[in-house]
């Protein structure tokens, strides 16, 4: 699948008193990726929640700490789809600083419901498309 990508600076106001980037910074990382993402599948969430009638709501996040990211730091936040999604969207995430090493890597899963009655709903085909196509 393919790996969508991200960079950007850590801003002060991420940082704690030692200058390093608060933990919670991270998912807003992965958030920022996967944002991305969709923009790079030429789909922007506000776009796909009207078009295919649909909502992803988060259902689980994992981030594993690997290394401190920093102030000054340039920082590369990825998402990939791990599998084609059927109820579920499987999202592996990492974060590298600007020498290629790994500060942080997890996995959100997103599900599908309806945006009208909010009830689970399996991925609408052309999304399903969408996130499958290999180019």
């Amino acid at each position: 699948m393919r790996v969508f990508q991200t960079t950007f600076p850590v801003r002060y106001y991420e940082t704690d008193k030692m200058a390093v980037v608060h933990h919670s910074n991270y998912i807003r990382y992965f958030e920022n990726a996967r944002s991305q993402m969709m923009l790079d599948l030429g789909l922007p969430v506000e776009k796909m929640e009207d078009k295919y009638g649909v909502f992803c709501p988060i259902v689980s996040v994992t981030c594993h700490f690997k290394r401190v990211a920093r102030m000054g730091d340039t920082l590369t936040a990825t998402a990939e789809i791990v599998r084609p999604p059927l109820a579920k969207l499987i999202v592996r995430q990492t974060v590298v600083n600007q020498d290629g090493e790994l500060c942080a890597e997890g996995e959100v899963v997103l599900g599908f419901i309806d945006r009208n009655t909010f009830r689970p709903v399996r991925c609408p085909e052309e999304l399903y498309e969408l996130f499958t196509d290999k180019s």
